[in-house]
């Protein structure tokens, strides 16, 4: 890819966007660490999303949505192509019982408009620190709800910049997964289905899980989550714990003292000391336990 002549044609194509070559990403992910964008594109319009979406297949460039990277650990060697990054649409509009956000909405934020407007539904969301786009993506949840459970359709764009709505049963729901884990369709907007409720009874609930998040989670570290999915019958916390890993540090990566299912970046970290890390937990923790940890954060970019 000549990555000047596609930075000249995409300011030429979208000239309101935000368009950055050679930009490093470690700024933009929860994480802190990753190498550096071929192109970063921050578009503000569906119309914009559309044509850079159409440019990319239309060049054969390689394009690579990302939210607010609370869930991925960017390489060190950074992502080739064009990064899209949605996190300028960000409009929540309530119609009746029904909430739409756009993809780079923050589905906290989501959660406390929810709450603003008496609607019940989103108090599990009321602590991930994921955009709307990206919730979808994971099927993200929390202390008994997830995405799926309050979802009614999407808008998104697919490969060739076609846009098309995907309804709740198109979504290839399970654990930690979606139809998005495909890669063949980029979300504008999801819309919810929630209930009228109580609004102190919401509070109380969203105020109860903020405690608890707080309580227990090293929130004052960079961080992108629970590294791991839950075993079956088994938490991976537990299990990380239970194998004297709490502490053990590679380069600037830690698992958690505070939280064994989280390995947080305490010393200017690099993707590769945080995927070493993470290698280094499943082998001790398949050694004592059998058990064969599956992560639930997503490694993308090149080496």
């Amino acid at each position: 890819m000549d990555i000047s002549r596609v930075y000249k044609e995409l300011q030429t194509l979208v000239p309101n966007a935000i368009i950055q070559c050679h930009e490093t990403l470690k700024g933009y992910v929860y994480t802190q660490m990753g190498g550096n964008a071929d192109i970063r594109v921050v578009p503000s319009t569906y119309d914009e999303v559309q044509s850079i979406i159409k440019y990319a297949a239309d060049h054969n460039v390689m394009i690579t949505t990302l939210g607010n990277g609370s869930n991925v650990v960017i390489r060190d060697g950074g992502i080739r192509g064009i990064v899209l990054q949605m996190t300028n649409l960000q409009e929540i509009t309530i119609s009746e019982y029904m909430l739409t956000a756009q993809s780079g909405a923050s589905i906290i934020h989501a959660s406390r408009v929810a709450l603003q407007n008496d609607l019940t539904g989103l108090e599990f969301a009321c602590g991930i620190p994921g955009t709307v786009g990206g919730a979808l993506y994971m099927n993200a949840g929390a202390y008994g709800g997830e995405v799926a459970d309050v979802l009614l359709d999407a808008l998104v764009v697919d490969s060739t910049g076609q846009l098309l709505t995907l309804h709740k049963e198109d979504m290839e729901w399970g654990y930690r997964q979606s139809v998005f884990a495909g890669g063949h369709y980029t979300i504008l907007h999801a819309r919810f289905a929630l209930e009228r409720g109580e609004h102190s009874s919401i509070k109380e609930k969203m105020d109860d899980l903020t405690r608890q998040r707080e309580s227990k989670q090293p929130l004052e570290y960079p961080s992108c989550g629970s590294v791991f999915k839950r075993p079956p019958n088994r938490f991976a916390g537990q299990l990380i714990q239970e194998s004297g890993l709490q502490g053990v540090r590679i380069g600037g990566a830690e698992v958690s003292t505070k939280h064994a299912g989280f390995i947080v970046n305490v010393d200017n970290a690099t993707a590769s000391d945080y995927i070493a890390l993470v290698a280094h937990v499943r082998v001790k923790v398949r050694e004592k336990f059998g058990v064969e940890l599956e992560t639930e954060v997503k490694f993308i970019g090149e080496e």
